[in-house]
């Protein structure tokens, strides 16, 4: 059977940032001999945690761990997710780091273990070495003719390096692509003779003298040497799942955009794992041990929690990490109560950090580094204040004023948030503790209020 990575068809895509509740996150905040750092990268706090993480991230990124499990044990609000996103940031983005909430498992349109299936593979990458021609040299002519009616377009395009010189004909889809790059002659290119794709390396130092005036990113390299044509090695790190996705559907790589990927049938991924041990085995690839993240672990039923028992003893298997806030909580899908909501023998396999409430300290540097994220003034007294209703309140309540309080000083029209700002947010957007003091008040007088006995068990909803 023929498999296909798709290498071919990737495209680079430009991101958009958006400021969101962890963006501000940009690693662990860890030294080289990774102890923490007391703020660094957007963490705070947490240094036993952030210590193990790295020490689990070390391991990760020398390829010594994988189908091992980490559980993140802590109260709301204690930085869980945020070190899970900062070990995501520290491996960079050639390791494989996939993140979803159990509860996705329950939602998708397909089985709960082909869900967790596909998160599995999603997480497992591999990188594949192979052998491509490439076109190298300096662009010394380009000529393009045109058709009387422009329709069609034909040229030559010359280069040269400092052994050789060669004459190309050129067709619509070099032209347009040249003009894309917007190739002069002087330029240094590549051309990738499969896929066509040309890549500007730089300008020749021979041509740095052509004009007085320069752009600041002009980037001059020397004249290539040897011959026009070679065959250079190129590295692609795709994952499991994708190789899957791509082998599954007659469309191809179009389904991994679509998102209608569907159920994989498991004797196709046999294939594809009987093939990738065979490139392993001819150092054509590498299997690169990624993470996978599982938020809110303890919305995974007994059914799932078995599943993953079996997959962290497969020979493909990423390092798993779960988060839960949980005390003893029934297993969902039992009657039994167990640490975490987790079942034992799943327990036995983790390896369990806990993560402890923020300090007043703490809070005070989040709240600043949160209000320099949001590009938010606040003068030294609304910063204390709202310090003190992190405390008092909780810090995710206390960092949702802070754009709300920005929205009342523009509207006073001055630049920093003032305490009477906060004060203001504070009356308008009510608190956990304030809001349930409220309901009490208001017991009674609710539309559909249902009065549950004390002694009653909740019902089991699967």
């Amino acid at each position: 059977m023929q498999i296909s990575t798709g290498s071919s068809e990737l495209r680079d895509i430009t991101k958009m940032e958006r400021i969101g509740v962890h963006s501000h996150i940009h690693g662990l905040g860890l030294d080289e001999r990774l102890e923490p750092r007391g703020n660094a990268e957007g963490m705070v706090g947490q240094a036993k945690a952030r210590k193990a993480a790295g020490m689990i991230l070390k391991m990760v990124q020398e390829g010594r761990i994988a189908g091992r499990a980490m559980l993140f044990a802590g109260p709301p609000s204690t930085g869980k997710t945020a070190i899970a996103l900062g070990m995501a940031q520290t491996l960079g983005s050639d390791v494989p780091f996939t993140m979803i909430a159990a509860s996705e498992v329950f939602s998708l349109s397909m089985s709960k273990t082909e869900a967790l299936t596909q998160a599995f593979r999603r997480s497992i990458g591999i990188r594949i070495k192979e052998e491509t021609e490439i076109v190298e040299g300096e662009v010394v002519e380009i000529q393009i003719d045109r058709s009387a009616t422009g329709a069609t377009k034909t040229g030559k395009l010359t280069i040269k390096t400092t052994d050789m010189e060669t004459i190309y004909d050129l067709g619509n889809k070099m032209i347009d692509a040249l003009s894309k790059e917007k190739v002069l002659a002087g330029d240094v290119i590549t051309i990738d003779k499969s896929s066509g794709k040309i890549t500007k390396v730089g300008r020749s130092f021979a041509r740095s003298r052509d004009y007085d005036a320069m752009g600041a990113d002009t980037r001059f390299v020397a004249c290539p040497e040897g011959e026009i044509q070679k065959r250079k090695e190129v590295v692609h790190t795709v994952s499991l799942h994708e190789i899957d996705v791509i082998n599954s559907r007659t469309q191809g790589f179009l389904a991994l955009f679509a998102g209608d990927t569907g159920e994989i049938k498991p004797e196709l991924r046999q294939q594809i794992d009987v093939k990738v041990a065979e490139w392993r085995e001819e150092g054509k690839a590498e299997v690169v041990p990624g993470v996978l993240f599982i938020d809110e672990v303890h919305m995974l039923d007994i059914e799932c929690f078995s599943f993953l028992n079996r997959a962290l003893e497969n020979e493909l298997a990423p390092l798993v990490i779960m988060a839960s806030n949980r005390g003893m909580a029934r297993i969902r899908g039992t009657t039994i109560r167990s640490p975490h909501g987790l079942p034992v023998d799943l327990l036995d396999r983790v390896l369990i950090v806990s993560t402890k409430p923020y300090t007043e300290d703490d809070m005070r540097q989040i709240i600043e580094i949160r209000c320099r994220e949001e590009d938010v003034k606040l003068t030294p007294e609304a910063a204390t204040v709202l310090t003190s209703m992190a405390v008092s309140t909780t810090l995710r309540y206390a960092l949702n004023l802070i754009s709300c309080a920005q929205v009342l000083a523009r509207k006073r029209k001055v630049e920093s948030v003032d305490v009477e700002d906060l004060r203001r947010v504070y009356i308008y957007f009510q608190d956990e503790k304030r809001s349930v003091q409220w309901l009490k008040e208001q017991q009674g007088s609710l539309v559909f209020e249902e009065m549950r006995p004390e002694n009653s068990e909740l019902m089991d909803t699967r």
